[in-house]
């Protein structure tokens, strides 16, 4: 005889799962008692939205479910914000909750909230245990659920009698591969005719294109047909060879510097681009030609709506397009031309003696090697980051373009630095976003993580405040006062340094990373450069511009 919290853990670990994050409850005590005998690691949080940000981003980048486990109620409550988190970002995840017992009730109402309903918008799946002979098939059933395109989040609710209740040994499901489909060979072969036509191509890469199954295939993409790309934010480092053909980033919808090459485009071949993200253009009844490639059908919007489409496993997919087009494109490049002027003037000033969001980026960049990690919470400088630090590698950018919350900067880095324990991880934070989670700088502590925390100062919701003076609002409702950093750091048992010149920013985060352990690094910023550069000069560029963040 085995209970349903042995069959629980026995099936999770049927899945290779090695860590669960999260805060158990009460009703829990069963499922903690079978990982404490199991091979799975329990990671202990000190909030409930971070252990889902941490279990989010171990899907992101594994392309495997995370696992995260929370109480009834309040706790199972706490993990909404994470689980839009990965279903808008597309990132496989598994939520465990508890329940007081449903075959009798002692508490009557105490602590009960319909978990399962509150989370069914918010997820791919959501379903109660209701007897542990399902087990088995309920985890093989979520995992699958979670993993599959589109991927998102699972949950699965697990009563507290129903983990106590003993029943007969049930037989695991091993997990099997499953191979996704081709796309249709009429599709690529029309696919293939509009762009051996165009005069003007461009490859964009979107978020999907991140996949960590896909990304060796996308750089053979664009290097076999020579045809310059963009990116969108979730999209940048999915191409590792072959930069001379990138034209940029879209952190801006229309109007930037990239969209010169966007708007002269008579052809654009997006690759794994997912509405969800902020649009990286906006397509008109003037606009060019759009071919679709992707996992699935794209979804029509009023900004998007492609002509053609390609459905399929993207990276088998592009070889065989790349087959029929290779050699065939008379004017691949007929936009590179505009690529020098194009990137000397997203870079300009980047090494002028003040804290501007140039200067943080490029001076990050000098730091970080082509594999470290970059993790950013969501601000004002989330958009200079996108339109200015260059990746090579995929997932090494980690910026959140769908649901865009604030507080998941310190738990994203915190997941990462744990998967991948030998290369640099940084955060990077507003004050306002860092104090959303700067709790897990505890367990950040206590997990003995090599992680550097860089907290950008200005004393305000600084994209909201920006937006207010763009739109010509009285500036009013968004500043406040912030800890002494340093201080607050070094409470938690982590290093802490304030830089106060802009020279010795670079050393500072050099030594932050050769020293270890857990380093927070305070600076202020100069987001003058907000209005001049987003505002400003792109509106003198083309008038009506630079207000579509």
């Amino acid at each position: 005889m085995t209970k349903g919290s042995d069959l629980l853990v026995a099936a999770l670990e049927n899945e290779g799962v090695s860590r669960i994050y999260g805060i158990p409850g009460e009703e829990n005590l069963d499922v903690v008692d079978a990982i404490r005998s199991s091979s799975i690691e329990l990671v202990l949080t000190r909030h409930e939205q971070a252990a889902a940000f941490m279990a989010a981003t171990h899907g992101r980048l594994t392309g495997k479910p995370g696992v995260c486990i929370t109480t009834l109620g309040p706790g199972a409550l706490n993990l909404t914000t994470g689980a839009a988190y990965a279903l808008l970002g597309a990132m496989p995840m598994i939520m465990i909750t508890g329940q007081k017992g449903i075959l009798s009730s002692r508490q009557a109402r105490f602590q009960i909230v319909d978990v399962v309903a509150a989370m069914k918008p918010l997820t791919k799946l959501s379903r109660q245990i209701v007897s542990p002979r399902m087990i088995p098939t309920l985890v093989r059933e979520a995992f699958r659920v979670a993993q599959e395109e589109r991927p998102g989040p699972v949950h699965l609710e697990l009563p507290e009698d129903i983990a106590a209740e003993k029943c007969e040994d049930v037989a695991l499901i091993l997990p099997h591969s499953v191979e996704l489909p081709l796309a249709a060979a009429e599709a690529m072969d029309r696919a293939a005719r509009l762009i051996v036509a165009a005069e003007r191509p461009l490859v964009m890469l979107g978020a999907a294109a991140s996949r960590p199954r896909s990304t060796s295939d996308l750089s053979q993409f664009v290097l076999r047909t020579g045809i310059p790309y963009f990116t969108t934010q979730m999209g940048k480092g999915t191409v590792a060879g072959g930069t001379e053909l990138y034209m940029g980033t879209a952190a801006l919808s229309e109007r930037d510097y990239v969209h010169e090459a966007i708007d002269r485009a008579d052809l654009i071949i997006t690759v794994g681009h997912d509405t969800v993200e902020k649009p990286p253009f906006i397509m008109g009844p003037h606009g060019p030609q759009v071919v679709h490639v992707g996992y699935q059908p794209a979804n029509v919007e009023q900004v998007y709506f492609p002509q053609t489409e390609v459905i399929g496993d993207i990276g088998p997919s592009l070889r065989l397009l790349a087959d029929r087009v290779e050699g065939r494109i008379p004017r691949a490049g007929a936009l590179l031309p505009l690529r020098e002027g194009i990137l000397s003037r997203i870079g300009a000033r980047a090494t002028e003696d003040r804290f501007t969001p140039q200067r943080l980026v490029h001076d990050i960049r000098q730091v970080i090697p082509p594999d470290g990690i970059v993790a950013l919470d969501n601000g004002m400088y989330k958009i200079w980051f996108a339109r200015n630090y260059r990746t090579r590698v995929a997932n090494t950018l980690l910026l959140d373009n769908a649901l865009a919350t604030m507080g998941a900067g310190l738990p994203s880095a915190m997941a990462a630095a744990m998967l991948y324990p030998q290369r640099r991880v940084l955060a990077v934070c507003g004050d306002g976003g860092f104090m959303m989670n700067s709790q897990e700088m505890e367990t950040a502590v206590r997990l003995k993580l090599n992680l550097v925390v860089l907290v950008i100062e200005d004393g305000a919701y600084g994209m909201i405040r920006w937006k207010q003076a763009v739109d010509r609002f009285p500036d009013f409702g968004m500043t406040f006062n912030n800890p002494d950093f340093v201080k607050y750091a070094e409470s938690y048992g982590a290093r802490g340094t304030r830089v106060d010149a802009i020279d010795k920013f670079i050393p500072t985060l050099e030594r932050a990373f050769a020293g270890g352990g857990v380093h927070l690094i305070a600076v202020p910023i100069d987001y003058s450069e907000n209005t001049r550069v987003l505002v400003e000069e792109l509106r003198e560029r083309l008038p009506g511009a630079g207000l579509r963040a």
